[in-house]
């Protein structure tokens, strides 16, 4: 078992004990978050399902993320993030959710926003908490870098 199953497995494990549900908004993790989960026996009884949403139109129509928001700070933003796990925990009806937006390469960097920055947020559909990180330049591990923390960082907010 590879150190995001042992993660997600500790999350199913304390949400089955608490009686939580989670679900799940990823861009740039593609699903990886979710998938992750559901490789785990017994998450089914805690996760309702995610949103992929890739396009700046999923955001807007599923997520309920604000036009402004990504016109202004771009996808890969914090405001966004935030919006995105919100939203779905909200149209999801979870108890958590947690969402990624970023730049998982090996192209789409600017300036402001290189190859590997990615914004993570967990949210109980209120109270948000977030981060910004920066990765290196390989697709594949931004992607399992940006799981296990998005994971960490669920971890952190629902202990608090």
């Amino acid at each position: 078992m590879n150190q995001e199953e042992e993660t997600a497995k500790e999350i199913i494990e304390l949400f089955k004990e608490k009686g939580w549900t989670l679900s799940t908004a990823e861009s740039c993790t593609g699903g990886n978050i979710a998938h992750n989960i559901t490789l785990i026996a017994g998450s089914s009884a805690i996760f309702k399902g995610g949103v992929v949403s890739y396009s700046n139109e999923v955001k807007m129509n599923i997520l309920g993320v604000h036009k402004e928001d990504l016109d202004q700070h771009g996808a890969v933003s914090q405001p966004v993030v935030e919006q995105m796990a919100k939203g779905a925990a909200n149209v999801l009806r979870t108890d958590f959710a947690v969402a990624t937006s970023g730049v998982a390469g090996p192209g789409g960097g600017t300036p402001e926003k290189p190859v590997g920055t990615v914004w993570i947020a967990a949210s109980n559909g209120d109270e948000v908490i977030s981060k910004k990180c920066l990765f290196g330049k390989e697709r594949k591990e931004n992607i399992r870098k940006a799981t296990l923390e998005a994971f960490f960082l669920l971890k952190e907010f629902v202990k608090k």
